[in-house]
This record gives structure tokens, C-alpha cells and sequence, in this order.
């Protein structure tokens, strides 16, 4: 993609690249099943699947490995999985490949492949903060939906339900993944893989042992991986310091831009993972 057409599209080229070597990397095979259907529960948890039609056709945009289409594919008719990198999107070939139901393409959230008003529902799951622009994202993903379909969305949250040192702990982070994200594919795998064993691993493990003890461990850091796999963490440290655009919202911000494309009845889930939040396209 040249400098000019990347200036006037919602894209970030380098950031689609990372994503594309993560997910060839790790490509969740190796993810035990019901640790899959658990995360895949808590992110689903507001999702209306009662409220569908029989024969509902939606879209996954960003659909990376395509871990969550496999839940949600056998329960509706046709499933579009979109992603912008062509390496993910034959990962998602390979996952999927069992599911009929599944029709993949290639394209960004400006560019997408859908006829504008013609879906059932949508989703977007910790995709939207890594692009430009990302409520006009939101815009276009709402464009697809038909009156009253709902869209759910997860947008890493700005640690507005935590206390001050808890943001300043996630500053000094954040000035690493800077650094880090710009090191070559290799050199960025591995010291990624040295953090989840030396810091991810034994601070997820010590916030078990605490809880088990009877302490609260809500805002220890990675108390999220208390009891994830030592592949998830692997997944989400190169995830966490390797992609080189990533922006945080507050739950208001969130709102504001969920209101802005056209949802209504939003709601936020009150629990891991924040902020996941469900709107219906205004009829």
C-alpha cells in the first residue's frame, strides 16, 4: 500500500502486518477448548442470540484467527469474516474450514464488502483501537446493519475503573510496546515470549494463590490471567507490545461514538473484559 492511499484510507498498514505474523503464530489450535469457550462467553456475555432470526446473516470485522466465528458460526446462516490482513484471513480459512456458513474477505473497515443495511448483527472484538480513526469505524459498521440489528463491540478501555497508579503502571507499558513494536518480527517475538514467562506468568499466578487465600486480586496486575493458559498469555504479551498502533477509551467515550453511528439501547458489560459494550442500530 503506498503513502498516499494509506493517508486516505482507515487503516494502519504496519499494524495489519503485525497482526498478520501474530495470528500465523499463534494461531489458537493449541488453545484448549474450554478456555476458548469461556473467553469467548465473557466477551459474548450481552449478546441478544435469542433476538435473531432463524436465517441471520452478520459479520465478524476483524476476525483475525477467527476463534470466536467458530461459537458463532453454527448458530446463524451465514457468517461474514473480514480482516485486513491476508495472512490472518487464511488462518481463519484453516480454523473455520469445517463451517459452511463462513464467506471470508480481505478488506479494512472503510472498505467493507457488505451491502449498507443488509446485516442482522455485526461484531468487533478488540479490533476498532487499532485503526486511525476509530469512531468513523464504528460508522462504517453500523452502515451494514438493518434497523434494530445489534452490534457489539470491545474497545481496550482507559482504565477509567482503576485507581491512579494502576494507569501510571500501564504508562511505563505502554512506552515499552512504543519501543518494542518498531524492533524486527523475530526480536519482538521473543522478548515478548521472555515477558509472558517472567512477568505475565509468576504475577498471574501469585494473584491465584491470593485469591485463594481469600484476598481480592480485581486490581492486582494480570490478575485477568490468574487462570488462562500459559499460551494465552504468550498470544496477548506479543499482542500487548508488538502492535504499533493501539489508542484506549473511556466507557463515555465509547458511548458517545456508539450514539454517534446510530446505536441506541447501549449497554456495557460490568465485568472483564472492559469495555465490551452492545448497541442496536436505531430504527
Amino acid at each position: 500500500m503506498d503513502s498516499h492511499s494509506q493517508m486516505n484510507r482507515n487503516v494502519h498498514a504496519h499494524t495489519v502486518e503485525s497482526f498478520g505474523e501474530e495470528w500465523s503464530q499463534f494461531d489458537q489450535r493449541s488453545l484448549n477448548e474450554d478456555e476458548l469457550r469461556e473467553i469467548f462467553g465473557a466477551y459474548f456475555r450481552l449478546f441478544p442470540w435469542s433476538a435473531l432470526p432463524r436465517d441471520a446473516v452478520g459479520f465478524d470485522l476483524g476476525c483475525g484467527s477467527g476463534r470466536w466465528d467458530k461459537f458463532v458460526a453454527p448458530r446463524v446462516a451465514r457468517l461474514h469474516c473480514i480482516d485486513a490482513s491476508a495472512k490472518a484471513l487464511d488462518v481463519a480459512r484453516r480454523n473455520l474450514r469445517e463451517f459452511r456458513s463462513c464467506e471470508f474477505h480481505c478488506a479494512s473497515v472503510d472498505d467493507i464488502p457488505l451491502t449498507d443495511g443488509s446485516m442482522d448483527f455485526g461484531f468487533s472484538l478488540g479490533v476498532l483501537h487499532h485503526v486511525p480513526d476509530t469512531s468513523a469505524a464504528i460508522r462504517s459498521c453500523v452502515a451494514k446493519l438493518k434497523a434494530g440489528a445489534p452490534f457489539l463491540v470491545y474497545l481496550y478501555y482507559a482504565f477509567d475503573n482503576r485507581p491512579a497508579w494502576y494507569r501510571m503502571l500501564w504508562g511505563v507499558s505502554d512506552l515499552c510496546r512504543k519501543i518494542i513494536s518498531r524492533w524486527p518480527y523475530r526480536l519482538k517475538y521473543l522478548f515478548s515470549q521472555a515477558t509472558a514467562s517472567f512477568v505475565y506468568f509468576p504475577c498471574a499466578r501469585f494473584s491465584l494463590l491470593l485469591e485463594r487465600l481469600g484476598l481480592s486480586v480485581d486490581v492486582f496486575p494480570l490478575s485477568a490471567y490468574r487462570r488462562r493458559s500459559f499460551y494465552t498469555m504468550r498470544t496477548d504479551a506479543l499482542d500487548r507490545l508488538g502492535t504499533p498502533l493501539e489508542k484506549r477509551f473511556t466507557a463515555k467515550e465509547i458511548q458517545s461514538m456508539m450514539e454517534s453511528a446510530g446505536l441506541d439501547r447501549i449497554r456495557f458489560s460490568d465485568s472483564l473484559p472492559y469495555w465490551c459494550a452492545l448497541g442496536y442500530k436505531k430504527c
